[in-house]
């Protein structure tokens, strides 16, 4: 019994400290960049157009951009390099019960977060002296069928043309970029393709109990996943070679990513300036023979962490949805999770399912638990006389108590492993909550219109809390305990319940379903060791 107790506060203190580690780690006072981290550019992307937080006046008059929309976007297509310098994903609204688009991408005076991408080299069109000026044929693309090209030219002095593409699919939220050269000069032209995602730094919403991460990442053939945040863009400039890679900007649910070529070797690069940091590709050289035409191309993604999506751009990409070091436990709850809901159709009934799924599993093991619980307290006048008969002798005590286990054959430490195996699938859960978009806004009945965010009420903390002390209840206190230890173990429930009270309330369901189960199941097993003899 008091072994239980213990490992439930060691459980509660271990989750409290990964908290607390992570929300230092995003809470952490950013460095700040020194007078010259400007200049700190690898040689090779010298031609590469640095972050900068200046708005070009063409960015900020609307009616110079080329507006797209699709089923699921609403993009700015600046002509001025060909640059993405808004986004907004028009399935996810902003607010719940609200009409108004979540912006992901924008360049403001006081903000910018967009998508670069251009052609360097001595057939290139972009460099930090100046960016191509495209034009279109409108300035306004509507999505009618499957797919929705939007191509942009530009022809340069030596008569060589370029064709900037993008290309839209209906309920996607990924965008091709392609650039078609037509050299139709005597010379051959060397160029390399690059794309960039610059964002002003600025800290994330990150609390204790919602820990989320918003900075760069990237993935390499020997680095799946990897994040490279604010601070040390600020430090190092990235520079990594290999084939395929990707490269991204994430924030809690959201994402945007550049995908170059799988096949092909590609360099990843960063860089910081004027408090606006960027992470970005450059590829191969393409070499284009006078007369010929090239292609270079690549894959944007703008919208919510999707991990069938991002898995269909990159293999690792959906690494995005960030489990942390129980990921291998949180991809079989979330692929639960959503075979549930596709049955279903509400993320409550489905996390109440995965509730009744995990305790069902663990019944065995809970069985065996309450049971060593029963013996041990059968025991206890017994452990009694061992510590009167031996006093202070604690070698001689312990070989008396363990000898006195395997006579009645006990496990004094049965009773720990349902609350081991409970604590790593509640952690796994908490990652899933918190990282899957699913869940954002999602409704679930009465006054819960959303499980990843706090009870609004807090009516389900305080039931959780309620249910708590109802099971300890039913497990009375050994007389030998530690009064100190009996008094913390009886403002357990009542500190479970204030620290659940910004939990997700998805999460604080799952813990208020399974204490509700474990309640019933603790009355069936008690019911059956009574009828053996075990109180």
């Amino acid at each position: 019994m008091e072994s239980q107790r213990n490992i439930l506060l060691i459980g509660l203190l271990f989750v409290s400290v990964l908290l607390w580690q992570q929300w230092q780690s995003d809470k952490a006072p950013q460095v700040q960049p020194q007078a010259n981290v400007a200049t700190q550019t690898v040689h090779h992307n010298a031609d590469v157009p640095e972050a900068d937080a200046s708005v070009p006046a063409t960015v900020a008059a609307s009616k110079d951009l080329i507006n797209v929309k699709t089923d699921q976007l609403d993009v700015k297509i600046n002509p001025v390099g060909g640059d993405i310098v808004y986004a907004a994903l028009l399935s996810h609204k902003l607010e719940l019960g609200k009409d108004e688009p979540f912006v992901l991408m924008e360049q403001t005076p006081a903000f910018t977060y967009i998508a670069q991408s251009g052609l360097i080299g001595n057939g290139g069109i972009d460099s930090v002296k100046g960016r191509a000026h495209f034009t279109a044929a409108k300035t306004d693309y509507v999505m009618n069928g499957d797919t929705l090209e939007v191509p942009l030219t530009y022809t340069a002095d030596n008569g060589v043309t370029y064709t900037k593409i993008f290309t839209f699919r209906k309920g996607q939220f990924d965008v091709g970029v392609d650039y078609r050269i037509h050299n139709t000069s005597a010379e051959p032209l060397a160029v390399q393709m690059y794309g960039q995602i610059k964002q002003t730094v600025r800290p994330s919403d990150s609390s204790m109990m919602m820990p989320t991460y918003r900075g760069a990442a990237f993935s390499t053939e020997e680095v799946r996943y990897e994040k490279y945040d604010f601070e040390e863009i600020a430090k190092a400039n990235l520079d990594e070679k290999t084939q395929g890679g990707w490269v991204a900007m994430l924030q809690h649910y959201f994402v945007s990513a550049w995908v170059p070529q799988a096949n092909e070797q590609n360099v990843l690069f960063s860089s910081e300036k004027n408090g606006v940091a960027n992470i970005g590709f450059r590829t191969q050289v393409y070499n284009v023979a006078p007369g010929a035409t090239d292609n270079i191309s690549a894959q944007f993604y703008v919208g919510p962490k999707d991990q069938a999506a991002l898995s269909a751009l990159s293999p690792t990409l959906n690494l995005v949805v960030d489990y942390g070091f129980l990921w291998w436990l949180a991809v079989p709850i979330y692929k639960l999770l959503m075979f549930f809901h596709s049955i279903v159709g509400n993320w409550g009934v489905a996390i109440i399912l995965i509730t009744l799924t995990v305790r069902g599993l663990l019944y065995p093991l809970t069985k065996a638990q309450y049971t060593s619980m029963a013996k041990m307290r059968n025991l206890q006048p017994k452990l009694q006389e061992l510590k009167d008969r031996y006093g202070d002798d604690r070698q001689k005590l312990g070989q008396a108590m363990m000898e006195l286990y395997k006579k009645e054959k006990v496990n004094p430490m049965g009773g720990c492993l349902p609350i081991l195996l409970q604590m790593p699938i509640f952690i796994a859960l908490y990652w899933v909550l918190l990282e899957s978009v699913e869940l954002r806004h999602a409704p679930f009945m009465l006054w819960i219109h959303d499980l990843s965010v706090q009870d609004p009420y807090y009516v389900l903390p305080i039931l959780m809390g309620i249910s708590m002390f109802l099971m300890q209840k039913m497990q009375p206190m050994a007389p030998t305990m530690d009064p100190m230890q009996q008094k913390m173990m009886q403002w357990m429930p009542v500190v479970f319940t204030v620290f659940f009270l910004w939990f997700p309330a998805g999460l604080v369901l799952y813990w208020l379903v399974g204490n509700i189960v474990a309640i019933i199941q603790q009355k069936i097993i008690y019911a059956q060791l009574e009828k053996k003899g075990l109180k």
